[in-house]
């Protein structure tokens, strides 16, 4: 396994590549849609696209916490120090990334899925850095952490896709668990990431692109975050204002 392992770092780009086809292999095996969305092209795609994210969050989320468990020190050099396990874990992740970004860009889908495309890219200049240079593979790794709160939000698309209401069990569960690690995986590991090349950003090489890469990706983040409270949590007390203002009128 640790020969293996090396190999894999001296030939980074081949393995970035058969992940990325693994990958798409996932997508193509994936055929099964519920009838909800069977009969629209782009629910259709959709649904297929969020089963393969939902597969690689619920690895390299697991797997990227499962790392810093084991190694507790790379959350406090993030651009030094790393694991076999967590190289491989960047490179399997690039690999996801790249077929993700050419289904959305192939399937003509990519002006209604121009932000997620657009976090892809950020993600996957970064990764590749780190791939390639062997620096900043720990700071990848939390990065990751995000995947946790993903395999949370790929389940509500999947759900809104397959028409499961908003008040059912299992939607209401799911949002919670969102909520939850949305604060904790998300934000607090995006905005630790931010803390850390402000803090270090003397020492750090590349820093002035990593700090503007997270910006950006904080900016994302907390619009997505305020439109999920919208949509999920304040949606319910919107519409009673409505009703009750009508009733007033």
């Amino acid at each position: 396994m640790d020969t293996w392992l090396i190999e894999v770092q001296k030939y980074p780009a081949l393995y970035i590549l058969c992940c990325s086809a693994a990958f798409r292999i996932l997508h193509r095996l994936l055929q099964t849609v519920p009838c909800t969305v069977d009969t629209d092209p782009w629910k259709t795609w959709k649904w297929k696209n969020l089963s393969v994210s939902l597969v690689h969050s619920l690895l390299t989320g697991t797997w990227a916490v499962a790392c810093v468990i084991q190694h507790p020190v790379m959350v406090h050099e993030i651009h030094s120090t790393y694991t076999p396990l967590s190289y491989l874990l960047i490179v399997v992740s690039s690999g996801y990334f790249i077929q993700d970004a050419g289904d959305i860009i192939f399937s003509g889908y990519a002006k209604e899925s121009w932000e997620f495309l657009l976090d892809h890219v950020l993600v996957i200049w970064c990764f590749l850095y780190a791939v390639f240079t062997h620096h900043y593979v720990a700071g990848a790794v939390v990065a990751l952490f995000v995947e946790v709160n993903s395999v949370f939000l790929h389940a509500r698309l999947l759900l809104k896709l397959a028409r499961v209401a908003h008040s059912s069990l299992i939607y209401s569960i799911n949002k919670i668990f969102i909520l939850v690690t949305y604060v904790t995986f998300r934000l607090g590991a995006q905005f630790y990431l931010t803390w850390y090349i402000i803090n270090n950003y003397s020492s750090l090489e590349h820093a002035f692109l990593f700090l503007v890469t997270m910006v950006l990706m904080n900016i994302m983040i907390l619009i997505y975050f305020y439109r999920l409270l919208r949509s999920d949590f304040f949606s319910k007390r919107r519409h009673e204002n409505s009703v009750h203002k009508f009733a007033e009128d």
